[in-house]
């Protein structure tokens, strides 16, 4: 079992190295082109390496706030890859069975995670905050597959920025907490949600205007 943990982490260290240096080099290059696309791959599946060690790690060790975290990253991460084949939603496609499978168990595992970070005792406010995104994301996807017609315009890239940055935050938050140690709680788990929401938000802006997709963005093949 040591021998297993120990190469479980060195895995995990590997994946979680990949994708924190990585992911600037996916935002800076030209969104859609082929840098763009290779890049965002890497991130996506280091993403999901080191998510799902973190959950091994975390259920064998009984860390449940970073249980949660890395299910809270693994989906940020296919909710972002996920969003590219959604172009079409509202016009000639359908969600799919994955896509309301995923969506309703992300949304019952980030409602436990809401649920635990108000009942627990003592309060655990970064529990509530990862939950209540998290609830809020998956309550606007449902309400997207839901609704008739054609999604607003560029709706499919806003939720693949939303989705990989996001991603991109849980996992920085997880590193904070483990390896920060100077950084008192909850900050130490709060901070990368505060630094980088707002760029998030610029990057939504700035690559889907109201009009649209810009035209920065080079509507390329499905990855």
């Amino acid at each position: 079992m040591e021998t297993f943990l120990l190469c479980n982490r060195w895995l995990h260290i590997a994946a979680g190295f990949t994708g924190f240096f990585v992911a600037p080099v996916a935002l800076i290059v030209r969104k859609g082109g082929a840098a763009h696309r290779l890049w965002g791959k890497v991130f996506f599946w280091a993403m999901l390496v080191a998510g799902t060690t973190a959950m091994v790690s975390a259920s064998l060790k009984g860390l449940t706030f970073l249980l949660l975290t890395g299910v809270f990253s693994l989906y940020l991460a296919q909710f972002g890859y996920r969003s590219l084949h959604h172009k079409g939603i509202g016009q000639s496609q359908q969600p799919g069975f994955y896509d309301w499978a995923s969506v309703s168990l992300g949304l019952l595992v980030f409602a436990g995670t809401l649920g635990y970070g108000l009942w627990h005792q003592p309060f655990n406010l970064a529990m509530v905050v990862f939950g209540a995104i998290g609830v809020f994301i998956t309550l606007r996807q449902l309400q997207g597959f839901r609704r008739p017609g054609p999604w607003p315009a560029g709706q499919w890239l806003r939720n693949h920025i939303s989705g990989f940055v996001g991603s991109y935050i849980a996992a920085v938050s997880a590193f904070s907490a483990t390896s920060l140690t100077f950084i008192a709680f909850p900050l130490n788990f709060l901070w990368p949600t505060l630094v980088l929401v707002p760029l998030l938000l610029w990057l939504q802006r700035h690559n889907v205007p109201k009009t649209g997709v810009s035209p920065r963005v080079v509507i390329g093949p499905q990855v």
